[in-house]
């Protein structure tokens, strides 16, 4: 193999790998929540995740609207974010 073709089939194959990403959103309920300022907590320790980029954090509802990379990261590190903060979390879904 030339270094063309090296580095064409390196470019091929990290290339790949991003288009195996997927931006999805989850909804997390954070019950734990008691005043107008824990949304800043809670946003600031899901930004911190890799691979989140984007989170809506509501003291009205009392949830978490969280856009990542599932190539990156997933629920259960969000979860494990939002309770290292001091706001136990859980998929809306699973309720």
């Amino acid at each position: 193999m030339n270094k063309f073709q090296g580095l064409a089939a390196a470019v091929l194959l990290a290339g790949a790998g991003q288009a195996l990403a997927v931006q999805r959103q989850v909804v997390l309920t954070v019950p734990t929540m008691d005043c107008d300022t824990c949304p800043v907590t809670i946003r600031i320790s899901l930004m911190k995740v890799p691979g989140v980029s984007r989170a809506v954090v509501s003291y009205a509802r009392r949830d978490a609207r969280v856009t990542f990379d599932d190539a990156r990261t997933d629920v259960a590190a969000l979860t494990r974010a939002t309770e290292a903060a001091g706001y136990p979390s859980f998929p809306a879904e699973a309720r």
